[in-house]
């Protein structure tokens, strides 16, 4: 057997962790949170319409991911800009109001595939909402 060369893969690895660390300053618990949801909810999705017999459909699928990756550029805008004015509060509070709207679309999904959704789901969606509005609120307060 062969010994097999991997630089290249390890070299893809490395530039894709670059990216990632240059575009949204490291990998937070957050983003982990947002981008598990992005699958969670897409995947609810699909299923979702395989049970009510609508069936999948590639451009919807394509727009949904399409979707996802602009918002994932929000969230890079969020760091560029919290990297500019020297704050920290951008580009998570952009995290957590997708996280939010992620978690009504998978609850959404769930409910078109008759799942109930656990009470403590209903109650950490209205802690980020709660979140997502305290970092809006704070944003519109005047500067002293």
């Amino acid at each position: 057997m062969a010994n097999k060369d991997y630089s290249f893969l390890y070299a893809l690895s490395g530039a894709g962790g670059s990216i990632l660390s240059y575009s949204f300053g490291g990998w937070s618990g957050l983003l982990e949170i947002l981008l598990l949801m992005f699958a969670i909810d897409y995947i609810s999705g699909c299923v979702a319409s395989l049970k009510s017999g609508k069936g999948l459909k590639s451009s919807i699928g394509f727009w949904g991911l399409i979707k996802k990756g602009m918002m994932l550029l929000m969230v890079l805008l969020g760091h560029r800009i919290d990297l500019a004015l020297n704050m920290n509060l951008v580009m998570n509070g952009t995290i957590v109001f997708w996280i939010s709207n992620e978690l009504v679309s998978i609850f959404e999904n769930y409910g078109r595939m008759k799942i109930n959704i656990p009470p403590i789901y209903k109650k950490i969606f209205t802690i980020f909402k709660d979140r997502a509005e305290a970092a809006t609120k704070d944003e519109d307060k005047p500067e002293q």
